[in-house]
């Protein structure tokens, strides 16, 4: 049985999206980015990924990769570790830096994404075994844990209409139910409640 990479990829599409809008929000006047919906969905599902791959993903390739290919996971982990603290220069920073820190963290967290789609994604399909990429998933699902009725939509918001179908028909009749009658509308009310800006007003 092959790989089916099409969360991977749903997710990776999300984190893409989130950044333009967290380079949009740095615009507005008032700078509220670090308390809006927008940052506070993007930066814990980027987080529950990334240390996903790290804690699952990457050890079990290191075990099954040909010895060539143990330099790009060295990079894929290199690549993490200047994430977290272009996040953490976003978190800190005073409103005449906030544009030019999440440009930073834009161009880090983009480049991170096109390397591991063309190199370590194929890499994966190639040599990880299916029980392991099953493994980090249940990891990954475990710590997303009782927030799938938010994260869910979130991946699958502005998802093209193929991608989101190919995501729903992997889900549980039930999961499908939940998602289309209750998760999918509160999530949409949120965003509206939000505001413009993405201001949390109590979500």
């Amino acid at each position: 049985m092959s790989i089916d990479m099409t969360m991977m990829y749903a997710l990776h599409d999300a984190l893409r999206r989130e950044l333009d809008r967290v380079a949009r929000l740095t615009e507005t006047p008032d700078g509220l980015l670090k308390a809006t919906v927008t940052w506070d969905l993007f930066t814990t599902y980027l987080h529950i990924h990334h240390t996903s791959e790290d804690d699952a993903l990457w050890p079990a390739l290191r075990k099954v990769v040909p010895e060539t290919d143990l330099a790009l996971l060295d990079a894929m982990e290199a690549e993490h570790a200047v994430i977290d603290p272009a996040l953490a220069a976003v978190e800190s920073s005073a409103a005449g830096d906030l544009a030019e820190n999440v440009a930073v963290l834009r161009d880090r967290l983009t480049a991170h994404l096109r390397h591991e789609e063309r190199e370590t994604l194929p890499l994966i399909a190639a040599t990880l075994p299916q029980e392991e990429w099953a493994r980090f998933g249940a990891l990954h699902r475990q710590r997303v844990g009782g927030d799938t009725g938010r994260y869910l939509p979130w991946m699958l918001d502005s998802a093209a209409d193929d991608l989101a179908d190919r995501v729903l028909s992997s889900l549980p009749d039930s999961m499908k139910a939940a998602y289309r009658d209750e998760w999918l509308p509160a999530y949409r009310t949120m965003r509206v409640t939000s505001g413009p800006g993405g201001t949390s007003t109590g979500s």
